[in-house]
């Protein structure tokens, strides 16, 4: 089934870095990207802190700060780090600590951390400079995270956003993405396995490993629809593009009973610091 992408880039993993103004697409609304997006596995939260030596953390590209808050809850100090003071703003707005920047002009001061994680970010990093970067403020046996959602809507709901996304923006990349496009699962276990190799390369970490969470969430209508103008490839239509996508969609929820259940699966590569 053709699909868009729900990795919100246009290149590959490996590539999406040098694509800044997508990756600062989010912040236009971060209210709604805060509301709609999903949470985190707790057991992923669980498993990341148990597997680090303490609970100082450092949140790349924290957003919202919707894992950030999460890993506060479970009894965390954590500092975010995100080039868009807008959903900055709104991240201190909940109680979470940002400095803006990118990760790899961030400047730590001297400050080490206990965990290095990404939810959903790690794709707009440097692939050599991040984990390079975050060997140098681990501390000893400190852990890197990296971690994301893999999710595929229902085939007739995917079709109706395919038809009207290539109607209104047919010279977009992500449609011209959707001739050959993978499954949504596909493509995060090639974007977290690039991602593992990043971090071997470094030769400061351990083996990787790759985890997964399955999970499901059940959407209404109008959660559906609340949800999809937080994705890459709808974030920088104009509003009445948007408005064509997104009544092509609501119709075809409506056909399927006016809503459905995703099944999610969350992926994340992780290693720890050796050698100090």
């Amino acid at each position: 089934m053709p699909t868009i992408s729900p990795q919100p880039t246009p290149a590959s993993g490996q590539e999406s870095h040098r694509h800044r103004e997508v990756a600062e697409s989010f912040g236009v609304d971060p209210q709604r990207y805060d509301r709609a997006r999903p949470r985190y596995p707790d057991a992923l939260v669980a498993r990341i802190m148990a597997t680090s030596p303490g609970r100082h953390i450092l949140d790349i590209g924290c957003g919202t700060g919707i894992e950030a808050r999460q890993f506060q809850q479970a009894g965390c100090t954590v500092l975010g780090v995100d080039p868009d003071e807008r959903m900055a703003e709104f991240a201190r707005s909940t109680g979470v600590e940002v400095e803006v920047g990118t990760f790899e002009s961030w400047d730590p001061a001297g400050r080490t951390y206990d965990a290095v994680v990404a939810g959903q970010a790690w794709h707009w990093v440097d692939p050599v400079a991040g984990p390079a970067k975050a060997a140098q403020i681990l501390r000893p046996n400190g852990r890197i995270a990296v971690f994301g959602h893999a999710f595929d809507a229902p085939a007739e709901v995917t079709d109706a956003l395919v038809a009207a996304y290539e109607k209104v923006a047919p010279d977009s990349p992500f449609a011209r993405a959707t001739a050959h496009a993978k499954s949504a699962l596909e493509t995060y276990q090639e974007m977290f396995a690039a991602a593992a190799d990043s971090m071997r390369r470094t030769d400061a970490f351990g083996e990787p490993e790759q985890w997964r969470f399955d999970w499901e969430q059940s959407y209404s209508r109008d959660q559906w629809l609340d949800h999809l103008p937080t994705t890459g490839a709808l974030t920088r239509l104009a509003p009445d593009h948007l408005a064509i996508v997104l009544d092509s969609v609501g119709a075809a929820i409506d056909r399927i009973g006016g809503g459905f259940t995703m099944p999610y699966t969350t992926l994340a590569a992780t290693a720890s610091l050796t050698g100090r």
